[in-house]
């Protein structure tokens, strides 16, 4: 199944641009460059919208709590199935450096994939899990939502970035139809 809709997690507003909750907004950017895309502001998408061959990209203006609103509205006006779907987003699971997709699964705890989940009826799309690690195992003492709504530090962020760029690499494959091909070149270990 292809790729029709690829949505960046992240939250709006300046003070947020460069926390750790924007990851999945760095990802459909530079999708959007690699691709010459442009994101436009569509209101009766709740987002920002981008169309890049086949494919749209979303970046939802609403709060992550309520990013499902934006997903089910563009999804459900061009007919695009919850399997034609792929989420980026933050991954609190995965450590700085580390990115694995997957279709399915549960939200754990991610209030965005919550939503979407619930305004899909369905949690059968497509999520580029993108680590920035989890405060305790970072032997940090911050709560988790002080966490994701902070930058990383410049090791990290820059962990964060090089998987960035290594799902936007994919994303090519994603939206021809290619998911098995695509999630083995994400999950390949990369080079030294």
């Amino acid at each position: 199944m292809a790729i029709r809709l690829i949505v960046g997690l992240g939250n709006i507003g300046p003070e947020y641009e460069d926390t750790r909750h924007n990851a999945g907004f760095w990802l459909a950017d530079r999708v959007a460059r690699a691709l010459g895309a442009t994101f436009h502001k569509e209101k009766g998408f709740h987002g920002e919208v981008a169309k890049a061959g086949r494919a749209f990209l979303l970046k939802p203006s609403t709060y992550m709590n309520r990013s499902g609103q934006a997903v089910a509205a563009l999804a459900g006006f061009y007919k695009i199935a919850p399997d034609e779907i792929l989420v980026a987003h933050d991954e609190l699971d995965l450590p700085p450096g580390a990115v694995k997709m997957k279709q399915g699964g549960g939200h754990a705890g991610h209030n965005g994939l919550r939503d979407i989940q619930a305004r899909l009826g369905s949690s059968d799309f497509w999520r580029v899990r993108i680590g920035i690690g989890h405060p305790r195992e970072l032997k940090l003492e911050q709560e988790v939502a002080d966490f994701v709504l902070h930058r990383a530090s410049r090791e990290h962020q820059a962990l964060i970035d090089d998987c960035v760029a290594r799902a936007a690499e994919v994303m090519p494959e994603a939206v021809n139809g290619s998911m098995q091909v695509a999630t083995m070149k994400l999950h390949a270990k990369k080079k030294a």
